[in-house]
């Protein structure tokens, strides 16, 4: 998918929610803020006027959003997108040193097991937490 190009937010138009929930925001008078009048979040306008944030929010993350003239993209946090690259490195470079591990001539070997079986999971769990809702 290609990036749309953003326009430049105006804080005199009545713009859709991003929330989906058919509300407007509307702006809020003498701050550079809109307001969703079904929803009731208050959305804050960037120095460059390019994006808006949600102040009020119960995610972790911080919720941006870019105008795209017809709707709402969301702008996605660097660090999501690296999830997969670090999961797949944290389960190689275990993988790999239990392979060296096995053709040595270590006779323990159930807590190597166990410990990549872990390591394994834990990336797992990682991207399954980021990605439901």
């Amino acid at each position: 998918m290609y990036p749309q190009k953003t326009e430049k937010i105006d804080l005199n138009t009545e713009y859709p929610c991003p929330c989906r929930r058919r509300g407007r925001l509307k702006p809020i008078v003498l701050t550079e803020a809109l307001g969703c009048d079904r929803c009731q979040q208050i959305f804050v306008v960037d120095e460059s006027r390019y994006a808006i944030e949600q102040l009020s929010t119960y995610h972790p993350y911080k919720q941006v959003w870019r105008w795209t003239g017809h709707q709402w993209s969301r702008a996605h946090a660097g660090l999501r997108t690296m999830y997969l690259p670090l999961s797949l490195l944290v389960i190689a470079i275990p993988s790999i040193w239990l392979i060296l591990v096995l053709h040595s001539d270590t006779a323990n070997l159930l807590p190597w097991i166990i410990f990549l079986l872990l390591l394994v999971l834990l990336p797992a769990v990682l991207v399954w937490l980021a990605y439901r809702r």
